[in-house]
C-alpha cells in the first residue's frame, strides 16, 4: 500500500502545500499518481478527506505513518510505501531501492519510505513515550535502512519559490 503524508503545517510554505497547484494539478495529486504505479492502492493521511493522523495530530510524519501502518494491516497488505505530499516524483528505481528487508528510507528525503506493518504496534509505543518523534529518530530506533542514490534527485518544495522553480522547469 501506499501512503502520502500530508498533515504538515507548511510553515515555511505559508499555506496549504498538499492544494498548492503545479501546473493543472495540486501537489497532493502529483503526489498520488507519482506513487500509485507502485502500490495496489493509495491512501492520503492527516487530511480530512483521507485517514486520520494516528494517534492524533502533530505529530509531524510519524502520525501519518503510523495511521498508514494500521490502515495497511487492517486491509491486509503487509508494508507502506510512504512519500509526502510535496513530492511529485516517485521513481521506479526509488522504489525498487526502498522495497526490502526491513524498514528504509531515502538519504536525505526520509518521507521517502518502505515500512513494514509489523511496526505498527512498536511505532504506537513510541509514540506514547516522550522521545524523538522525528522520522529520523523512529529509523534509528528500529534501525531502518539508509538507502543513499545520489542519482535519484527528488524535488524538495518546502517554500513558494521551491515550486515556483519546479514549475519552470527546475529541480524545486
Amino acid at each position: 500500500m501506499g501512503a502520502i503524508l500530508a498533515g504538515g503545517q507548511a510553515r515555511r510554505f505559508g499555506s496549504d502545500k498538499a492544494l498548492a497547484m503545479l501546473g493543472d494539478r495540486t501537489l497532493v495529486d502529483h503526489a498520488r499518481a507519482a506513487l500509485g504505479p507502485h502500490v495496489e492502492a493509495v491512501v492520503i493521511c492527516g487530511r480530512a478527506d483521507g485517514i486520520a493522523d494516528r494517534p492524533g495530530p502533530g505529530l509531524g510524519p510519524l502520525g501519518g505513518i503510523n495511521a498508514a501502518l494500521h490502515h495497511a494491516r487492517a486491509k491486509g497488505f503487509d508494508a507502506v510505501l510512504t512519500t509526502g505530499c510535496d513530492m511529485p516524483a516517485y521513481p521506479a528505481e526509488l522504489a525498487a531501492a526502498l522495497i526490502g528487508e526491513g524498514a528504509a528510507i531515502l538519504k536525505d528525503q526520509p518521507l521517502a519510505g518502505f515500512w513494514p506493518v509489523g511496526l505498527a504496534d512498536a511505532l504506537d509505543a513510541h509514540l506514547a513515550q516522550d522521545n524523538d518523534r522525528s522520522v529520523r529518530g523512529w529509523m534509528k530506533r528500529v534501525d531502518a535502512r539508509i538507502v543513499d542514490r545520489p542519482d535519484i534527485l527528488l524535488p524538495n518544495i518546502n517554500r513558494p519559490e521551491d515550486l515556483a522553480a519546479l514549475a519552470r522547469g527546475g529541480r524545486g
